[in-house]
């Protein structure tokens, strides 16, 4: 259903905006109205920023509000009839939530909001959406002890992100030069507060994140108020570094101060100065802790030397080193000994066997025929030498040959007496 023109659109003016053409336009009322009659029919939002201008005329306040993270600005309009119901008068730099609806001026083109509710944004406000967005990122695992990474002993060059002609800069610098004068910077100026800042510290993070010759970035800045923090809360800066592949150490404002890029940021530092002391060390640290390393070795070294001097003039002590030469005597006593124990030994056993050889030598003696002989026997033998036995072997006139215990004797058989004759 084709909607009506507006109430004095001349006649034969297209109804929609699909119908127009260059020969059957439309005149420049007709959109402007039907914007304001669309734009209109737009419910009330409920939206959030900062306030860049505040000017109250004649009970009206004419306001320009920003947001908080980006450039975008919007002109918003408070009647008399809603100021009086505000507890406080808008002011510039003030973080606020209005109920607005937008409005179109016709004669301008000019689109702007009108406020119906106007309220600021408390610190305890602020803090419980940090807290939220703090949880939310906790529980992707963002502040992950394990995600983080151990800052280099001795980096070579360091990122530095903060703010121009700063004091955080300043000292950063200035104390990391006192600890380590050979310390490098490559420093980027950005935006630390305000719309600017999350974008253009995420830049720098990027750039000084790709150079190779960075070995740590340090993002600084001094202390200021809870809204000038909250950069360093944004959401995207928080992925941003979680992201970084180079160790990033969060200097923001003071003790007291804890944005969420600190949870995020592999370390953190208290402030400024705290972070130039964390991240390089102290030269005079270094050479003191050298120093006393050496007169540690020293002393173990003197300490060892004076535990073996102790045991070799133990062991040159004993005896058998302070005179060698009595452990060679007492050996050589004892080899005398043993000398004298053995020969004594043999001679003993040489006498017992040369008394049983004599004995031996006895028995044999009285065991041989000479004895026999000696005692006044004799030894009859055959002419063919063997021995006379039996007298009836001979035979009559046989010669034979009388063996005596000195010298021999032949005889000739003359009688021949048989054994049982012979015995009487």
């Amino acid at each position: 259903m084709q909607s009506s023109p507006p109430a004095g659109a001349p006649t034969g003016v297209p109804a929609t905006a699909a119908q127009t053409s260059p020969e059957n336009p439309w005149p420049l009322r007709v959109l402007s109205e039907k914007l304001k009659i669309h734009i209109e029919n737009s419910p009330y939002t409920w939206v959030e920023g900062q306030l860049l201008e505040a000017n109250v005329r004649n009970g009206h306040a004419y306001l320009t509000l920003r947001d908080v993270d980006v450039d975008n600005s919007f002109s918003v309009t408070v009647w008399s009839s809603v100021m009086r119901k505000l507890e406080t008068t808008p002011t510039v730099g003030s973080r606020v939530v209005a109920r607005v609806k937008p409005s179109l001026y016709t004669k301008t083109g000019r689109l702007s909001l009108n406020a119906t509710d106007l309220r600021p944004v408390g610190l305890g406000e602020l803090l419980v959406r940090l807290e939220r967005l703090r949880q939310a990122l906790g529980a992707e695992g963002l502040f992950d002890p394990s995600r983080k990474r151990r800052l280099p002993v001795l980096p070579g060059r360091i990122g530095l992100i903060t703010g121009r002609d700063s004091d955080a800069e300043k000292d950063v610098v200035r104390n990391a030069t006192l600890r380590w004068p050979a310390v490098q910077f490559s420093v980027i100026n950005t935006a630390v507060q305000g719309v600017d800042a999350v974008p253009q510290v995420i830049a720098a993070l990027q750039k000084l994140d790709t150079d190779p010759q960075i070995d740590v970035i340090v993002i600084a800045r001094g202390g200021g108020a809870l809204e000038d923090l909250l950069p360093f809360s944004n959401e995207d800066l928080v992925r941003a570094v979680a992201a970084a592949s180079t160790p990033v150490v969060s200097a923001i404002g003071h003790e007291a101060d804890r944005p969420i890029l600190d949870d995020v940021a592999d370390l953190r530092a208290s402030t400024p100065t705290d972070a130039a002391k964390r991240i390089v060390p102290d030269l005079n640290e270094e050479f003191a802790g050298l120093d006393a390393a050496r007169q540690r070795l020293e002393r173990s070294i003197d300490s060892m030397l004076q535990r073996e001097a102790q045991l070799v003039s133990s062991l040159r002590a004993r005896p058998v080193l302070a005179s060698p030469q009595v452990m060679v005597e007492s050996r050589a006593e004892d080899l005398q000994r043993w000398v004298q124990r053995s020969t004594a030994l043999i001679g003993h056993r040489v006498q017992r066997a040369q008394d049983e050889v004599a004995h031996l030598r006895a028995q044999v003696r009285a065991l041989s025929p000479q004895q026999t002989l000696d005692r006044g026997y004799s030894v009859t033998q055959t002419a063919d030498g063997s021995v006379l036995r039996d007298a009836s072997t001979a035979n009559p006139q046989d010669l034979l040959r009388i063996r005596v215990a000195a010298g021999q004797l032949t005889a000739t058989v003359q009688d021949i007496f048989p054994a049982a004759e012979a015995a009487h």
